[in-house]
């Protein structure tokens, strides 16, 4: 029987495949997202399984330790797949989890959906730049062109790989657990007032010196592993490391905050920036399309090519501005929006 789209999302239970090569213990946006949808999808009565390199023999994606390839997952993969018989296969990063899952899928005619999470041309071009980004875009346009659909998080970002020669793109934009980000009367920080918080992975590609640099009252505080951690640690004395947070840490770090600053030109969401307004944390960025997409419409969030100005006009919006607007971009608004897109594969017989 020929695969189709699920006609109403949500009305019917689903075994749903998720395949990412961003798992636990990393601590990021992608691991954050596919979580909360597993756990807003089970929630809806489906059952999800994910296929991570968690449990198999691995080694670290160099200059990215955190993230670890799996070697040889396919007979693994495949195991997964026929005991598992998935409804829908969605395969979120391109690493040798989802070249493998690519791979079986097309092998044995299972219609798969691909996600575009990360802006691996721009970050493969900041780290080696001998590389040119159009080699790479080449290789994304190959990976994802063979899904039946590749989600992408903004209206921006769907733009942009349609300028790459994508097709079949859908929008999924992300969401936010509303009742785990949240404001907290009491929460604080042990430094001097107004508190400026980065949140996120502490690396090159996430334009952080930008933020660093800026001559700002109060204290700069921030949250997330990284490679560049040491030798920024270094440069910026005066700046507050704390290291990744998690769980109701990171929830009061983000209330206890005054502006949650992101520098990132490359990111192709900014779930953090959400995540600060649900708390009640104003923002400060810089005024590029994806952000726009995201916060440009909210009252608490100031975006600027001045990072600085952005970051000092932000003490003066109002928080209480900031967790409304997030009501739009909640778990459960972005896991329908995630089901809608889903092609799914109809039972066979054997």
């Amino acid at each position: 029987m020929p695969a189709g789209r699920f006609p109403v999302p949500g009305q019917e239970h689903l075994k749903v495949l998720i395949v990412t090569d961003a798992w636990k213990p990393q601590v990021n946006g992608v691991v954050t997202t596919l979580e909360l949808l597993g756990q807003e999808l089970t929630a809806l009565g489906h059952e999800v399984r994910y296929a991570t390199p968690q449990g198999r023999f691995s080694v670290p994606l160099p200059t990215y330790p955190e993230i670890r390839l799996a070697i040889f997952p396919r007979q693994g993969l495949e195991k997964i797949i026929r005991e598992f018989a998935p409804d829908a296969v969605h395969i979120a990063t391109e690493g040798t989890m989802g070249l493998s899952a690519r791979a079986i899928c097309i092998k044995h005619g299972i219609q798969f959906t691909t996600a575009f999470h990360t802006r691996y041309p721009e970050y493969v071009h900041a780290r080696f730049p001998f590389i040119p980004e159009r080699w790479i875009w080449s290789l994304e346009r190959w990976f994802h062109s063979a899904g039946v659909a590749v989600m992408a998080r903004t209206p921006a970002m769907k733009r942009e790989l349609e300028s790459h020669g994508f097709r079949n793109i859908r929008l999924w934009e992300g969401g936010v657990d509303m009742s785990r980000f949240r404001p907290v009367a009491d929460a604080s920080l042990p430094y001097p007032k107004p508190i400026f918080l980065y949140v996120g992975r502490v690396s090159v590609e996430k334009n952080i010196e930008a933020f660093l640099k800026l001559d700002l009252p109060g204290t700069k505080v921030v949250v997330g592993p990284g490679p560049a951690t040491g030798s920024l640690a270094a440069r910026y004395p005066d700046v507050k490391f704390l290291g990744p947070k998690s769980g109701e840490d990171l929830v009061r770090a983000y209330a206890a905050s005054d502006v949650t600053v992101f520098p990132s030109l490359t990111d192709t969401f900014g779930l953090v920036m959400l995540e600060s307004l649900a708390c009640g944390t104003p923002v400060a960025t810089f005024p590029r399309e994806v952000m726009l997409d995201v916060v440009g419409n909210c009252r608490a969030a100031v975006l600027d090519e001045d990072l600085g100005r952005a970051c000092r006009e932000a003490l003066h919006r109002p928080r209480d501005a900031a967790r409304p607007f997030v009501n739009n971009h909640s778990a459960a608004a972005s896991t329908r929006q995630f089901l809608d897109n889903l092609q799914v594969e109809q039972p066979q017989e054997a």
